[in-house]
C-alpha cells in the first residue's frame, strides 16, 4: 500500500500528483525531501475510534473523516519523525481498506473527491473494483487531468508503484468509456517523447502491458487510428538503446495486432527490417525472436508477400560472426509450422540461403553453428533435391570461378609489380653508386 508523494501536510492543499519537489530532491540527492524541510514542528492527527466500533449510523460520516486524515502526507525519508502519527495512519489505511472490501453503502458521493484526493494505490483500486462504484459520480473527479497526473507517476522509478499504477490505469480504463480515446492518445504521446526525445521514461513496459489488453479487446475492422498507432509508435519503440526493458511486452502487442488483421505483417516485417541493429548483437537476437513469433501467426498468403526480404534477412544473420546471433537465426528450423512455410516455398528460398550455408558449413569458427547448418542443409536437400544439386554444382562452379579468377588476378600482380620493384632497385643502386 503505497501514498504517491505532495505538497505539503495541510489536509486543504494535498494533490497526490504535485511532483516537481520530488525531481528536484532526486536531482539534488539531499538528505531529506526538500518539500519537508521547511516543517519544523511534528504532525498530530486526532485518534479517531475504529470503524466497527460505531453504530452503522455513524459510520459514513466516520469513513469520511479517515479518508480526510489519510491525506496528510508524512516524510518517509525521516525515519525518525512522526513515528507514532505514520504508525495511526498505516492502521487507518489498512482499516480503511477492509472496510471498503467487506461493508455496503459505504461508498457515498462525499466519499468520492476524498478518494480521489487521497490517492493510495491498494485502497484505490478497491475503490474501482467496488460493486458501489458508480462512474457517473467519479467521472466529476477522475477527468482528463487525473490521467494526465496518473500517467506522469508512470514515470516512477519504484516499479511496485509502476504495477500499482498499471491497474489503476487498466481499470479506469474499463470503467469509463469516455476516457478511452484520451488515455490511447496521451500513452501514443508518451511513446513519441520517449523515441524521438527523451528515451528515457521508466513505465514503459507496463504501458504496454495495459496496451496489449487494450488491443486484444479492439472491435474489427481495425480503425485507422490503431493501424498507425502500430505503424508510426510501436514499430520505431524498436529503435530504442533500452529496448531489453520492454521488448517482451511490445512484441505481445505486435502479435495482437497482427492476429486482429493478418493485412498488417507486411509493413509491420518490412518495418522491422527498416530498423534491424547493425552494430547490436543482443538486439539482434531479440528482433530474431520476435520474427519468429510474428512467423508462428503469420497467414501463408501474408508469408509469400515478405519471404524474399524476410530470408535475405536470415541469411545475414546465419553469416553473422556472433554465434548467438546465428544460432537464433537456425533455430527457426526446429519450429514446425516455420518449416512447413518454408516448404512450400522452398524453390524462393532455397536460393537465397543455400550460399550462406554452404559456406557457413566450410568456414564458421564455431562447430555448434557448423553443425547447425549441416541440419538445415539437409532439410533442404529433403525438401527439393533437385534445386539443391543444381545450387550445388553451381556453387562450386562459381567458387571455383572466383579461384581461378584470384589465381590469375595473383599472376598479373607479379607480372607488373616485380618488374617494377626491380626497375626501382636499379634505379637506387645507379644513384647510390653516383
Amino acid at each position: 500500500m503505497s501514498s504517491a508523494p505532495t505538497t505539503p501536510p495541510s489536509v486543504d492543499k494535498v494533490d497526490g500528483f504535485s511532483r516537481k519537489s520530488v525531481r528536484k530532491a532526486r536531482q539534488k540527492r539531499s538528505q531529506s525531501s526538500s518539500q519537508f524541510r521547511s516543517q519544523g514542528k511534528p504532525i498530530e492527527l486526532t485518534p479517531l475510534p475504529l470503524l466497527k466500533d460505531v453504530p452503522s449510523s455513524e459510520q459514513p460520516e466516520l469513513f469520511l473523516k479517515k479518508l480526510q486524515q489519510c491525506c496528510v502526507i508524512f516524510d518517509f525519508m525521516d525515519t525518525l519523525s512522526d513515528l507514532k502519527m505514520k504508525e495511526y495512519k498505516r492502521s487507518t489505511l489498512n482499516e480503511l481498506v477492509d472496510y471498503i472490501t467487506i461493508s455496503r453503502g459505504c461508498l457515498t458521493e462525499q466519499t468520492y473527491p476524498e478518494v480521489v484526493r487521497m490517492l493510495v494505490y491498494e485502497f484505490f483500486i478497491r475503490f474501482l473494483e467496488s460493486q458501489e462504484f458508480q462512474p457517473s459520480i467519479a467521472k466529476k473527479y477522475i477527468d482528463q487531468k487525473f490521467v494526465l497526473q496518473l500517467l506522469e507517476l508512470f514515470d516512477s522509478e519504484d516499479p511496485r508503484e509502476r504495477d500499482y499504477l498499471k491497474t489503476v490505469l487498466h481499470r479506469i480504463y474499463g470503467k469509463f468509456l469516455g476516457l478511452r480515446a484520451f488515455i490511447r492518445k496521451q500513452i501514443n504521446n508518451i511513446f513519441l517523447r520517449f523515441v524521438y526525445e527523451t528515451e528515457h521514461f521508466n513505465g514503459v513496459a507496463e504501458l504496454l502491458e495495459i496496451l496489449g489488453s487494450i488491443i486484444n479487446g479492439f472491435a474489427l475492422p481495425l480503425k485507422a487510428e490503431h493501424k498507425q498507432f502500430l505503424v508510426k509508435v510501436l514499430i520505431p519503440l524498436h529503435t530504442v538503446r533500452s529496448l531489453s526493458l520492454f521488448h517482451a511486452q511490445l512484441a505481445y502487442c505486435i502479435v495482437q495486432f497482427l492476429e486482429k488483421d493478418p493485412s498488417l505483417t507486411e509493413p509491420v516485417i518490412r518495418g522491422l527490417m527498416k530498423f534491424w541493429p547493425k552494430t547490436c548483437s543482443q538486439k539482434e537476437v531479440m528482433f530474431l525472436g520476435e520474427l519468429e513469433e510474428i512467423l508462428d501467426v503469420i497467414e501463408p498468403s501474408q508469408f509469400v508477400k515478405i519471404q524474399e526480404p524476410l530470408f535475405k534477412q536470415i541469411a545475414k544473420c546465419v553469416s553473422s560472426p556472433h554465434f548467438q546471433v546465428a544460432e537464433r537465426a537456425l533455430y527457426y528450423w526446429n519450429n514446425e509450422y516455420i518449416m512447413s512455410l518454408i516448404e512450400e516455398n522452398s524453390n524462393v528460398i532455397l536460393p537465397i540461403m543455400f550460399s550462406s550455408l554452404y559456406r557457413i558449413s566450410k568456414e564458421h569458427w564455431n562447430p555448434a553453428i557448423v553443425a547447425l547448418v549441416y541440419n538445415v542443409l539437409k532439410a533442404f536437400m529433403e525438401m527439393n533435391s533437385t534445386m539443391f544439386d543444381e545450387l550445388t554444382a553451381t556453387y562450386k562452379s562459381d567458387h571455383k570461378k572466383k579461384k581461378n579468377l584470384e589465381s590469375v588476378m595473383i599472376r598479373l600482380e607479379d607480372y607488373l609489380i616485380l618488374p617494377l620493384l626491380s626497375y626501382k632497385c636499379h634505379f637506387f643502386r645507379v644513384k647510390i653508386n653516383k
